[in-house]
């Protein structure tokens, strides 16, 4: 069951080089099948009830909150137009993607990446080759800028909302238990969540009711990037499941308790799992480590250096494939519908081994070691 991940990445990875028009036709039914072939066995082991409350649980607090946040920043980016004369210039795109990095931290990589996408292909359309312009974009804006504020990237945000920085108290219960709506067995949806979803949701409405049909028409806005998204990671995030909780049965024994350590092995995985649960799963780790000093948590307590080399690995390793980190692929997609001809998912493996990893090294030696 734990390899099932493995085989729905190997259809995202390798079925857009063989058959292009058949993967992009079908597939919700290949994610389906794969979620189908994980969840009958899982159902046959654990029994039918604990295989519900498993994927209820990944849909309402993992999944549900993940593509709201997406969905919300997609419509919302999506009725802003940045107009302008300039010309994609070496000096005018350095100064684009300093500007998204920054604002990554602001409003989301998501935000960041939907805000400016669109003006980045727009300006650099006179150009022949373009591709290392988008793919330093997924680097930069999708990811690493990301860094620096608890809304900045998704994983930084469920780090948030269990307790890493202070704030949830006023929705816990005498026990220290979030508030919720109570689903299914243990299976809660808490009250942060609930409201995060309506004002985001709220937001995304707002947006198309106040916005001209022509700020879309300019943009050129489609909604194929999140469809796309929508569809992979529910399969990802369900499938990933049993490596999770493998994961999270031996993380303590694993002997992986220094913060080099920690960044490698949670960026290694965020790279292929997507950094968001990858990040939960080495938080959890960290907190069961018996630890003392540092950040007190939901999780137990963890000190700064190992919490720091968790969200590193997360955030910036995120940038290691198209499937590390949502905006990441949602940026591939629009720019695969406006023109510009991005790597293969291989492909763009080889420009992050070119000029991520020695950048990643550089890190761990100055900050992790």
């Amino acid at each position: 069951m734990a390899f099932t991940i493995c085989f729905l990445l190997l259809c995202i990875a390798v079925m857009p080089l063989l058959r292009a028009e058949w993967w992009e036709a079908h597939q919700p039914l290949v994610v389906f099948m794969w979620i189908i072939l994980l969840v009958v066995p899982f159902a046959i082991v654990y029994g039918a009830g604990d295989t519900f409350e498993t994927v209820l649980e990944c849909i309402v607090n993992d999944y549900l909150t993940f593509i709201v946040l997406l969905f919300g920043l997609f419509c919302v980016s999506g009725n802003i137009t940045v107009g302008g004369d300039f010309a994609g210039s070496p000096r005018v795109n350095a100064c684009l993607l300093a500007l998204g990095t920054l604002l990554s931290s602001c409003i989301g990589t998501t935000g960041a990446s939907m805000l400016m996408v669109r003006p980045v292909i727009k300006m650099n359309s006179w150009r022949k080759r373009k591709r290392h312009i988008m793919v330093f974009f997924i680097f930069l804006i999708s990811n690493m800028g990301g860094c620096l504020t608890p809304i900045g990237d998704p994983p930084l945000l469920m780090g948030f909302m269990r307790g890493v920085l202070p704030g949830m108290s006023a929705f816990q219960d005498a026990a220290g238990n979030v508030r919720g709506i109570r689903l299914y067995g243990e299976v809660t949806l808490t009250l942060p969540a609930l409201i995060e979803i309506v004002i985001i949701l709220l937001a995304a409405f707002l947006s198309f009711k106040t916005t001209d049909s022509s700020i879309r028409t300019k943009n050129h806005f489609t909604w194929g990037a999140i469809k796309e998204v929508a569809v992979l990671f529910i399969g990802i995030f369900i499938t990933m499941q049993p490596a999770l909780m493998l994961l999270k049965s031996v993380g303590p024994n694993l002997g992986i308790s220094e913060p080099y350590q920690m960044f490698w092995a949670t960026g290694a995985l965020s790279s292929f799992l997507d950094n968001t649960p990858t990040y939960l799963v080495f938080l959890t780790t960290a907190g069961t480590l018996g630890l003392t000093g540092g950040i007190t948590t939901a999780l137990g307590q963890i000190p700064v250096n190992l919490l720091e080399a968790i969200s590193c690995g997360a955030v910036f390793m995120g940038a290691n494939t198209y499937i590390g980190n949502a905006p990441n692929f949602m940026v591939k997609a629009i720019s695969d519908e406006n023109g510009v001809n991005m790597p293969s998912f291989f492909g763009y493996i080889l420009w992050s081994l070119a000029f991520l990893v020695p950048v990643f090294i550089l890190d761990m030696l100055v900050f992790f070691l």
